[in-house]
């Protein structure tokens, strides 16, 4: 070995000696009962992850690189999908899945302003934020309460003339009905982008969830699957969009060529651009106003030794469900989340609602919980269009509801779900599930 290489592994060596000596005894730190608080998420990681950190950042490439790409290709593999696009954030990743559907290259099937985008309002604000930006017109379905996901019921009464497209979430792992879903796309001509944020592991018969549209997306935020600390994913089958995604990441370039490479296409001073002079560098010809969303390779780094360990994460993440759900099962003032049918969800959350004419409200059980050391989440905005953001936002104009949207008030007034992420052993499952059960009883 050269002298760099063997400084190198010594750095290696001593990354790995202090997360034992530092990190380890946190991730194998004991509950106890009567001191540890359940949080509803947090990171899972060992000594490889650092050591992957460590070694990107001795090689001092701060943007995109051989980690990312390393990334993108296993992810790809997981998902078992041509190609996959690392991003800043999940949030981002549904901007660019977003913005990906407004590209002229769509010809007919472009999304403009004004054109409608079926949606549920018991989401997180960003799945339906890129679609109110561009200015196009959010349509909210209501939400049904075995499953907690879209009411394909109400897929007819939403469809109009303008309509698009479909964008909505998994909610919390469990993934919504995609045979309704994706036969109602397909018979429409609309396009299907899967917010697989929280569900990212789950399968639907026989196939990974953000699989089944045109476009999915995945968040790597620390309460997430899996986590890069920022970051997340855009990733489709298809050809066309794959070409707009990397434009509409990267600056909104023409330019295919990865950073530090130029004239990829031999071509880069021949071509032809709009009413550009002939020869006019394809370097910076830009094709759509696009972003800059890409990652760091550090972060990319920690993305590939967390997904090393998702199988694992997964397969945790349901025997912590199955604990709560038999824990709970028979608590007659209390609806648990079911599973949707063909499905094998790797969950995100815990989900429980309160059943009409309870003596208690959700709030009350939140705060007991809480003054327990037990970490609760509402379903997100519970209701989005309820809130401030809304409230300069003309009904029929720039947004429209099917109904009134009664499940989706129930959610907001009377759900909540706690956390099951693979960091959990039966102890805090057990005091979860004693707790839950003493402020019932």
């Amino acid at each position: 070995m050269t002298k760099k290489e063997l400084l190198k592994q010594e750095i290696l060596d001593k990354t790995k000696e202090y997360y034992e000596l530092v990190h380890k005894p946190q991730q194998e730190k004991k509950f106890d009962v009567a001191t540890s608080r359940v949080n509803y998420a947090g990171k899972v990681f060992d000594e490889k992850e650092m050591q992957y950190l460590v070694d990107s950042s001795l090689d001092f490439w701060l943007t995109y690189g051989d980690y990312s790409k390393k990334f993108e290709k296993k992810l790809s593999e997981y998902l078992n999908v041509r190609w996959s696009f690392l991003v800043n954030s999940g949030s981002s990743a549904n901007l660019l899945a977003f913005y990906t559907l407004t590209s002229p290259l769509l010809k007919e099937r472009q999304i403009k302003r004004g054109d409608e985008v079926i949606t549920v309002a018991a989401a997180f604000p960003t799945t339906v934020t890129p679609i109110v930006q561009y200015g196009a017109v959010p349509v909210f379905v209501d939400m049904e309460l075995t499953h907690f996901n879209i009411d394909t019921t109400q897929l007819e009464l939403a469809l109009s003339p303008k309509t698009k497209a479909i964008m909505i979430a998994h909610s919390l792992g469990n993934p919504f009905n995609l045979k309704d879903v994706k036969a109602f796309c397909d018979k429409h001509n609309l396009w299907l982008i899967e917010d697989n944020c929280d569900a990212l592991g789950t399968i639907y018969d026989g196939k990974p969830t953000g699989t089944w549209g045109d476009i999915g997306t995945s968040s790597f935020y620390p309460p997430h699957h899996m986590t890069m600390g920022e970051g997340g994913a855009t990733y489709t089958d298809n050809p066309l969009l794959k070409k707009i995604i990397l434009s509409m990441r990267d600056w909104g370039r023409d330019c295919w060529c990865e950073s530090g490479v130029d004239n990829t296409c031999g071509s880069r001073f021949s071509q032809s651009h709009g009413s550009l002079p002939k020869g006019y560098d394809h370097k910076y010809v830009y094709g759509h106003f696009g972003f800059n969303l890409k990652v760091s390779d550090m972060q990319a780094a920690i993305g590939v030794a967390q997904l090393e360990k998702f199988p694992d994460f997964v397969e945790k993440r349901k025997e912590n469900f199955n604990k709560l759900y038999n824990g709970l099962k028979d608590l007659e003032n209390l609806i648990l989340v079911e599973a949707q049918p063909l499905s094998d969800p790797s969950w995100f959350g815990f989900m429980i609602t309160l059943k009409d004419g309870v003596a208690f409200t959700r709030n009350e059980v939140s705060e007991f919980l809480e003054n327990n050391r037990i970490q609760t989440r509402n379903l997100f905005a519970g209701n989005i269009i309820r809130h401030p953001l809304f409230e300069s936002m003309v009904k029929n104009e720039d947004y429209k509801v099917i109904g009134d949207l009664p499940n989706t008030d129930k959610i907001m007034n009377d759900s909540f779900w706690i956390g099951l992420y693979p960091g959990m052993g039966d102890d805090a499952i057990d005091y979860m599930i004693l707790k839950i059960r003493e402020f019932c009883a």
